[in-house]
Formats: structure tokens, sequence, C-alpha cells
């Protein structure tokens, strides 16, 4: 229990750095809808989508690599500069391909080219603060991350508020740019905060000694490009259908989707907390005796929490919503949220399982597996967006995801076997899916009787979990 102890310990203060600033930003979203229309909202998202894929591209699969070889290799100093100098000399070549084809690229991208100049821009620097914040992560140091992280979010808020808000703007702000388009002013702000981050982890850059070893450089690159091939069909999984609305069903309805999709962020901001602690503890604590035990009843904790996460949020959602999105325009697609939900509990807990195959260094299953994903995702949305608009990507995304979670799970059994506890998992998520399901279409978001049905469901897990719940709130 003292493992679990420390594990939740870090993961809350993980939990807080992801979080606190992502809740603050993800305030913007009632500024950024009262302003902007549907058809920019669906700009500012198409944006976010590109800039997706350039980061998977640049940092290819060095993050996890970094975990994993730092964790298992004695001379840490030598991954360290090994992976911080590739990561810099990869970064200014890409961003030099990417400045002198800015025309081509971002006309095939169908970016404004001025657009297109802070994308790359906060592309790089994003990726050049990989491996600071990586290395904060993998030595066990929260509190710095968490504060680096808050400052960033803070930044992006002020900008946003001083150039965007028709009661607390700045004019004088606004004319020391030249921009067409109110939308412009948010890529702006947050190329401004990913530069202030960039110089307060400048000293981290100087950490190790100059030591470039070709054989960990190897390692490193062997272990990451099936990450990043991963990673890449992710993003497909989480953008392609913020990608297609626009051409099949107009901008406007792709910027209430991309607004309501929002909505379902407390699941994402659930699932970005828990990884951030989890995924360097899994690493470290591969090598003990009770690690797979210890792994079990950390996913069946992870999914007890996600499971009452998406019963309130669905339940309580008429009062949530307001509070991010007042404009009637915007609430054409909140229909999708419950389904993006439940989507997201899926992925989260196929991140839980996917530890399987970093830990045996078999990560070109994790490519194969998200690809499979990808492909579910591609096609269903082509074949049913004509046919049933843009619940076919909320759909997509669901199924998409349970099996990648299912497919993820019965390969562990044969390569990595963990006792997890399939029966208590899976009540735990069928329940909280069925009550919540019913409660927002069956009956129409009865928040009454969803409020029973979640009180049920805490009966239901303070009788299935009694014991362990009284050994963990002991633990001192």
């Amino acid at each position: 229990m003292s493992v679990l102890k420390s594990f939740f310990k870090d993961t809350i203060i993980y939990g807080l750095a992801i979080v606190l600033p992502r809740l603050i930003n993800f305030l913007l979203v009632r500024l950024h809808t009262d302003v902007l229309p549907n058809e920019d909202y669906s700009e500012n998202t198409e944006f976010y989508v590109v800039a997706a894929f350039f980061n998977v591209i640049l940092t290819y699969g060095m993050e996890t690599s970094f975990f994993r070889f730092f964790s298992k290799n004695k001379d840490k100093n030598t991954v360290l500069s090994t992976a911080m100098i590739t990561i810099v000399a990869s970064t200014f070549f890409f961003g030099i391909v990417l400045f002198l084809f800015r025309t081509p690229i971002s006309e095939a991208l169908r970016i404004n080219t001025d657009f297109y100049t802070l994308l790359v821009g906060i592309t790089l620097i994003d990726t050049l603060i990989v491996i600071p914040f990586a290395y904060l992560r993998v030595t066990g140091r929260p509190i710095k991350f968490a504060s680096i992280k808050l400052i960033n979010v803070l930044v992006i808020v002020a900008l946003n508020v001083l150039l965007l808000s028709t009661t607390y703007g700045s004019e004088s702000l606004r004319n020391l740019f030249s921009v067409e388009n109110n939308v412009e002013y948010i890529f702006i702000a947050n190329l401004i905060a990913s530069t202030v981050v960039l110089v307060l982890v400048l000293p981290y850059f100087f950490k190790a000694k100059f030591q470039y070893d070709t054989t960990v450089l190897k390692q490193l690159l062997r272990y990451g490009w099936p990450i990043m091939v991963a990673g890449l069909a992710f993003v497909i999984n989480e953008n392609l259908d913020k990608w297609l609305l626009p051409q099949m069903e107009g901008e406007f309805v792709n910027g209430a989707y991309s607004a309501c999709y929002k909505l379902a962020v407390f699941m994402t901001l659930f699932i970005q907390a828990f990884r951030m602690g989890a995924e360097p503890f899994f690493f470290n604590h591969s090598d003990k005796e009770n690690a797979t035990q210890t792994y079990a009843t950390i996913l069946k904790y992870f999914t007890i929490v996600g499971a009452l996460g998406l019963m309130i949020v669905v339940v309580y959602i008429d009062l949530l919503r307001p509070i991010f999105i007042k404009q009637e325009s915007y609430l054409l697609a909140l229909d999708i949220v419950p389904i993006v939900l439940l989507a997201n509990l899926c992925l989260g807990i196929y991140h839980n399982l996917s530890i399987w195959y970093k830990l045996t260094d078999r990560t070109r299953f994790g490519m194969y597996i998200s690809i499979i994903g990808a492909s579910i995702t591609i096609a269903f949305n082509l074949i049913f967006i004509p046919k049933i608009g843009f619940m076919a990507c909320a759909y997509a995304t669901l199924i998409a995801y349970a099996l990648m979670m299912l497919i993820s799970y019965f390969l562990g059994r044969k390569y990595y076997p963990v006792p997890y506890d399939v029966n208590r998992i899976s009540i735990y998520l069928l329940v909280s899916a069925g009550l919540s399901f019913i409660t927002y279409y069956h009956f129409d978001r009865n928040m009454l009787l969803g409020t029973v049905f979640l009180l049920l469901f805490l009966a239901l897990i303070g009788f299935l979990e009694r014991k362990e719940l009284k050994q963990i709130l002991k633990m001192r």
C-alpha cells in the first residue's frame, strides 16, 4: 500500500499540474465561443489539428523512449545528453524545411500562410521543451513541472483576455499586432506563452555533460519510431472528425461539434493527469516483485474514478454547459458528449493496458493497434457522416477506442500477464455507461433521476471495494 500511496501522491501533483492549467485554459472556450462565430472557431480547431500532427512527427517517439532508457540505463547522463542533442538538431532541421516550403505546405493543409508561420513557430518550440519536461517527470520533480505548466497557461489566458475580450481587452496591445481575423490572436498568445516556457526550461538544456552515444541513439530511435506511428494514428483517431466535418458538413457544424467535444475535457484531463504520474512510475517500478499486482490495482481505481467522472458530467451537464458555452449556435452538437466521454474512458483504460508492450520493448504492437483504430475511424467517418452527420464522428471515436482497449488487453495476457480484476472493471464500466446513457438519452437529462443513479453507483462501489477502501484510508 505504501507504493500505491506514493503513486497516488505523485499522480495528484501531476494531476494538478495538468488539470488546473488545462481547466483554466478550458474557461477560454466561453470567451472564444462568445467572440468567434462557429466558422472561425472551426478554423481555430483545424489549426490545432495540424499542430498535433506536427508535434508527433517532430518528436518521433523520443519522449517515451527517453523514459524507457533513462530508467533502465545506468549511465543516465549519456541518455539525457543524446536525447537532448538529437531533438535540438532535428528540430532545427525540420524548422528550416517547414519555413522554406511554407507556401506549398500551407496550401496543401488549407491554412492561411500567416497562420502557418505561427503554427510552425509554436510546434518547434513545443518540440524543444519535450525532453526538459520529460526529465522533470522521470526524476520526480512534479512541483517544478506543475509550476512551469501553470505559468504557461496563465500567460495564454491573460493574453487571450487582453486581445479578445470586449470588456477587459487592451486596444493598445491589439494594435501591436496587425491581424485580419480575431482567431489569429489565439495563435499569437500561444506562441508567446510557449516562448516563455522555453526560457524557463533553458537551464535543463545544460543539465547533462556533452556525451553523444550513437548506440544509445539507435536504441532510442528503434524503440521510438513505432511510438511515432502510433501517435500519428492516435491523432487521426482524435482529430480526423474535425478535419472532415468542415468539408462534408460545413464550418458551422464543425464549430459546434468542436466546442461540444471540449465538454468531454474533464475525462481528457483526468486521463492526461494520470498518464503524467503513471508513465514514469510504471517504468521505474517494473523491476519490483509486486509490480503486476500494483498495475492491476491502479487500473481498477482508474476505472472507478473515470466511471464516476463520466456519470457526474452527464448528470450535471445542464449545470456545467452554460459555464463554458453560452451561445445557442454551438449547442447543435451537445448530444455527442456522453459518447465522447465514454470513448475517452476507454482510451484511458487502453493507456493503462499498453504498459505491456512498453515494458517488453514491443512498441510495434502499439503501432499496429493504433493503426487498426485509425482505420476504423477513417472508414466509419467517410461512410456514415453523409448518413447521420456529426454523430458518426462520436460513434467512430467510441468504437475505435473500445476495440483498441480490448485488443491491447488480450495481447497483454500473452506477452505480459497482469492480474486485472476484469469482472469488477467491466461492472463499473458497463453500469456507469448504461446509467449515464439512460439518464441523458431516455430521460432527457433528468437531473434528479440522474442523481439517484449516481448515488446508487457510489453505493455499488462502496459495497464491492469496502475492504480495500478501508486499507487505503488507513494509509499514513
